[in-house]
């Protein structure tokens, strides 16, 4: 696999016909197939048109509500405008996502109109569905003309701009899924499409053919990728008629070129397909071919989730210790019969302040306070084997909470606020080096990350970091050099508008952080890696100031003023939801700790 196959497939795709073949499963002949095209196709039979008589204050606010949905070139809003001005508008310059826009009137006369629309932006969205948010204002003049006893938009700026309520009721939030580097796991990609449900499937599986975007496009790998491509339409595997994806049936791909693919390859392509549509409620069977073929004899009935689930970044680690704690300085393991203290350097230590423990538990990272005055470093990064003796790796006036890599090959952290490390183990011999983390494109630029930075976590997949620098959240992609050596670039800030500064963050999912933040108004939130929703999470029966967050796909567990709670259920459709005091872990000093 290589990163120009994923590159390439859109151009390749649409440059050529799809070769068709001859099988029992598929007709004999059809429409070439070209992957990587959105299709924004109406929803209905057609859009409504404006109210007649309708006041040009309040068909300015039809006109943006309207301009969420891009079906045929955003058809529904070019209704509003008048028929000359609407052939020369670019929909496709840019489209704005704002937060509760303000119409502004300029002037009026008996046949002529003018406005402002002002707003705070808070998101753009691309092409290809990727969301980024942003901020900044802004500001479109539109000119409204009476024709023919109706109010119609004589003048406006290229690109689209609607409120973020109309965004959420339009689109809907998929995720395509790529390759990590070393193949083992699934690295999410999230888009935004506002297609019809039948439509669903054909357009994931071109996005997802097209490549992932640009952030991540130098670190995750595509097998769905030239020379692979769609040997014919889309089906339902049962053979039913009917839209794919919509009610029961399953879902029948057949990709030419796959059946040059060695099993693992093969079991990745299936990974990517299946888990991307699955995750899209498009529900299986899913039978995949490979040129005529099953893909993978095992799987000739179709492919499920559950064969799948282990190259999830969202699915359950390798956790094999469970919760534990620091108390008083010591960790602490919260077992069914009460709290216990592991044998060795960590539980015997009084002196702790923070601890990351590998997610197959062999391994612990900690941060311990030295006791001595200034100029001497304070603190200590203390590495060993769980239940086993440690050793002092390196010192700073600062260390932040270590987060080991999802094999437990190394732990990383943040010395005095600036220089991220690596602290890589050796499994054969137990010996632990310290490597530095070139950062030098994580700070370049005006709007770049500012120290200090005080947390950095590695995502499961690897190809991700979460960070906190300067009070505000970051995601940065991890790219591993050709010396060996790791570099944090891209940082895309994901949580902006904060009235307070973050001061814990969390991967909750493969695609999603928790943080808390300073103050009483909403502590703990999640936001999705591109940005978008953003959003609060219960704060029933905590007590701020919230101090730590640490989460899994299962499992949520925050430090307030006074102990340790877990949240109740994880399911943020849910309105029951509120956290509850862990047994054995309160106080005001007490930090909960799941393995990583």
């Amino acid at each position: 696999m290589t990163n120009a196959r994923g590159a390439a497939l859109l151009a390749a795709v649409l440059a050529g016909l799809l070769v068709l073949s001859g099988c029992a499963s598929l007709p004999e002949s059809s429409a070439p197939q070209a992957l990587g095209t959105i299709n924004r196709a109406p929803t209905s039979a057609g859009p409504p048109p404006p109210q007649p008589g309708r006041d040009p204050d309040l068909l300015v606010g039809d006109f943006l509500t309207a301009s969420a949905d891009p079906a045929n070139r955003h058809a529904a809003a070019r209704q509003y405008i008048a028929t000359e001005a609407a052939a020369e508008w670019d929909d496709e310059a840019s489209t704005t996502i704002v937060d509760r826009p303000d119409t502004l009137r300029e002037s009026r006369s008996s046949d002529k109109a003018s406005y402002v629309i002002r707003a705070r932006k808070v998101g753009e969205l691309a092409d290809n569905g990727s969301y980024r948010a942003v901020e900044g204002t802004v500001e479109n003049k539109i000119e409204m003309s009476k024709i023919d006893g109706e109010w119609r938009i004589t003048e406006l700026p290229d690109g689209v701009v609607f409120d973020s309520g109309a965004f959420e009721r339009t689109y809907g939030r998929y995720v395509l899924q790529y390759i990590d580097p070393a193949g083992d796991v699934l690295v999410p990609d999230p888009r935004w499409l506002a297609v019809p449900r039948g439509e669903l499937t054909a357009q994931l599986i071109g996005l997802l053919g097209a490549g992932p975007q640009a952030t991540i496009a130098p670190v995750v790998d595509n097998q769905l990728a030239p020379p692979i491509t769609l040997r014919g339409p889309i089906v339902k595997a049962n053979n039913e008629p009917g839209e794919v994806g919509v009610g029961i049936g399953g879902v029948r791909i057949d990709f030419a070129g796959a059946g040059n693919l060695d099993q693992r390859e093969r079991e990745l392509l299936a990974a990517q397909v299946v888990l991307t549509l699955a995750g899209a409620d498009i529900l299986g069977p899913y039978e995949l071919l490979a040129d005529g073929r099953p893909l993978d004899e095992r799987y000739a009935n179709g492919w499920s989730v559950a064969d799948l689930d282990r190259f999830s970044a969202s699915a359950p680690g390798q956790n094999r210790v469970g919760l534990h704690a620091l108390r008083d300085g010591t960790l602490v393991q919260v077992t069914q019969d009460g709290i216990v203290t592991p044998s060795g350097s960590f539980g015997e230590a009084t002196n702790l302040e923070s601890v990351g423990i590998s997610a197959d538990g062999q391994f612990v990272a900690a941060v311990a306070d030295t006791g001595r005055p200034a100029p001497e470093p304070a603190k200590s990064l203390l590495i060993g084997n769980y239940g086993a003796k440690a050793f002092a790796v390196v010192e700073g006036a600062s260390i932040a909470r270590p987060s080991w890599t999802a094999d437990g090959g190394a732990a990383w952290t943040v010395l005095d606020g600036e220089r991220v490390v690596r602290a890589v183990t050796d499994r054969a011999t137990g010996n632990v080096s310290l490597q530095d983390v070139d950062t030098t494109a994580l700070f370049e630029g005006s709007a770049a990350p500012r120290a200090p930075v005080t947390e950095v976590v590695v995502s499961r997949t690897g190809v991700r970091a979460a960070l906190i620098a300067d009070g505000k959240v970051y995601v940065a992609v991890i790219e591993r050099r050709g010396d060996g050596r790791y570099a944090l670039t891209t940082p895309v800030p994901v949580a902006l508008g904060l009235s307070s500064d973050a001061v814990s963050l969390s991967w909750a999912s493969g695609d999603t952080l928790m943080v808390a933040r300073e103050g009483n108004v909403d502590p703990v939130f999640t936001v999705s890696v591109d940005g978008s929703q953003l959003s609060p999470v219960t704060s029933q029966n905590l007590t701020p100031p919230v101090r730590v967050v640490t989460a899994a796909p299962s499992s949520q567990y925050v430090a307030d003023s006074r102990a340790v709670l877990q949240l109740q259920t994880a399911d943020p459709t849910r309105n029951d939801r509120f956290w509850r005091e862990v047994p054995g872990l309160t106080g005001d000093s007490v930090i909960p700790v799941l393995p990583s």
